[in-house]
């Protein structure tokens, strides 16, 4: 394999994305590289293209949800 490239193992190594579905959804909805087919059943990606993904996505953490109040009856 060609350095700088990424296979889909890779990507779980980094813990960038966990399964396919996931995966297919960002490609599809949130503008991740769709990367080539390396093979009739394997797609590598650029390095360089999921690093600048990265790099665009919101870093803020999610809000703590919010604790409801008991009212006393």
């Amino acid at each position: 394999m060609i350095p700088n490239q990424l296979r889909f193992s890779d990507l779980k190594e980094r813990n960038i994305v966990t399964n396919w579905v996931t995966l297919r959804n960002w490609i599809e909805n949130e503008g991740f590289p769709t990367g080539k087919l390396a093979g009739p059943n394997s797609r590598i990606w650029n390095e360089p293209d999921v690093a600048a993904w990265l790099d665009s996505r919101p870093s803020a953490p999610k809000a703590a949800p919010r604790r409801r109040r008991h009212v006393a009856a």
